[in-house]
């Protein structure tokens, strides 16, 4: 038996020991992580029910207003209107926009001018465009030149 046999075993109990206590030290911080999570998940569903509530409250609210002065029909059916617009709207906010005539190639869509903003403000989302070189955009290496006004004459095979 070699005099350094029992710290090879020595050493093996203490790195199965360590492993384990690293383990247990990572359960328990998984385990209040999602406790956490639970509860914070609990707050909002709890909050958007309220949130439900009181929307309808001030429909409701809205729609007794306009029955002072319009047949009840007319009252609700205005609120499902005002209803109805803000949802769309809400929508719209959601979504980001389309491309239009004004879109510039190289920008995320509804993000125009997002580069320059986040520019002047220290961080670009994405490399800047470097500028166009001093003899216009055709003079840079792979450019293509602009397209001719008009097409020109090629002879037909055959006429």
């Amino acid at each position: 038996m070699k005099p350094l046999d029992h710290l090879e075993h020595l050493d093996k109990h203490l790195v199965d020991e360590l492993a384990q206590v690293a383990r247990e030290t990572v359960r328990d911080e998984l385990r209040e992580q999602t406790r956490k999570q639970r509860r914070t998940a609990a707050l909002y569903a709890a909050s958007g029910a309220l949130a439900l509530y009181a929307g309808a409250a001030l429909a409701l609210a809205v729609g007794l207003a306009l029955a002072l002065g319009l047949p009840d029909w007319a009252a609700a059916l205005v609120t499902a209107v005002i209803l109805g617009v803000a949802a769309y709207a809400l929508r719209g906010m959601a979504r980001p926009s389309r491309p239009g005539p004004g879109h510039a190639a190289g920008t995320a869509p509804g993000h125009e001018g997002a580069g320059q903003v986040a520019a002047a403000a220290g961080g670009l989302p994405y490399p800047p465009v470097p500028p166009a070189p001093p003899g216009g955009a055709a003079s840079a290496p792979g450019a293509v030149p602009p397209r001719p006004a008009d097409a020109p004459d090629v002879p037909r095979r055959g006429a």
